[in-house]
């Protein structure tokens, strides 16, 4: 068991370093952005920079998070703060999407009156947020299958990675074919595609946040497998949800067909945790015995 939390407070100091990583490149690229775009007069640079911006908000965001979930669990937060990280997510998420409406706002203005844009600053701007953004996605790019938080942040330097690339495309496009209102277009496409994955990862940590069923979790089968134990009457009362990434909960009343004592109940549940933890991945499981109780034995009860 020490094991396990030594390796995950390990990862989480190796992530919080990343994540340090991360930041500072970001400040680096939003401030050559920024004032490069004004410079130029690029409208998609500069939406580029308020993304990275953006990312820049995120990456703290992520980074105290990561920081907070590492703190033990007390009397007054007996989960300690493991949410923490699943808040940040929902945080990052929705900055996605309110950045890309702002971005949308400013393109369709920026439409109606298309400006001359100084195309080889563009150029060479892109060409370095790709870089430093490039080399951010691969420094996170293994801790965001594992973890929401790290994951969001991810998200924000993929798209803002892609961004630049677009931003290129645009610069190369006003130099050699002064096609200016392509720097619209890119600033539309670039935030469509921001609500798009920011509504995704939004949705995610709103379940998560709410406490739903996760998606891979079929409570049916979880009571159909747990009933066919012998001394089993009816699992009901029955909640399953995420606290943490690494932390699937489930809580419910067992009732049972014989009056058994503590010593033969601590076997079944040791059943019961076995079984979970096999088919399903719960990892934390709260059983409350009953033996003729009169209460309602729906699998899903409203408490």
């Amino acid at each position: 068991m020490s094991h396990v939390h030594n390796h995950t407070h390990n990862n989480k100091d190796l992530q919080g370093k990343k994540l340090l990583i991360t930041i500072f490149l970001n400040i680096l690229i939003t401030t050559a952005q920024v004032i490069g775009g004004l410079i130029s007069g690029s409208l998609s640079l500069l939406s580029d920079a308020l993304h990275n911006f953006s990312d820049v908000i995120t990456l703290v965001v992520s980074y105290v998070a990561a920081k907070l979930a590492k703190k033990k669990a007390s009397i007054n937060r007996t989960f300690g703060y493991k949410r923490a990280e699943i808040l940040a997510a929902f945080i990052n998420a929705s900055t996605l999407v309110i950045v890309a409406i702002l971005l949308i706002i400013e393109a369709v203005k920026r439409f109606q009156n298309p400006q001359e844009v100084a195309s080889i600053l563009v150029i060479w701007l892109s060409i370095i947020a790709i870089i430093g953004n490039g080399f951010s996605v691969l420094l996170l790019k293994n801790d965001s299958k594992n973890n929401i938080n790290m994951r969001s942040a991810y998200l924000h330097l993929l798209t803002d990675m892609l961004a630049s690339v677009a931003v290129l495309i645009g610069g190369l496009l006003m130099k050699y074919y002064q096609i200016f209102w392509v720097d619209s277009l890119l600033t539309l496409l670039i935030a469509l595609y921001l609500i798009w994955v920011g509504y995704d990862l939004l949705k995610t940590s709103t379940r998560m946040l709410m406490l739903f069923t996760p998606n891979d979790i079929n409570i049916k089968e979880v009571v159909r497998v747990v009933n066919k134990l012998p001394k089993v009457k009816k699992i009901h009362h029955v909640h399953i949800w995420n606290l943490s990434d690494d932390e699937l909960h489930l809580e419910a009343h067992l009732d049972l067909t014989e009056d058994i004592t503590t010593t033969a109940f601590n076997t079944l549940l040791l059943d019961i945790e076995k079984i979970l933890q096999e088919r399903f991945n719960i990892n934390h499981v709260t059983i409350q015995p009953e033996y003729n109780k009169e209460d309602p034995k729906e699998v899903i009860v409203q408490d």
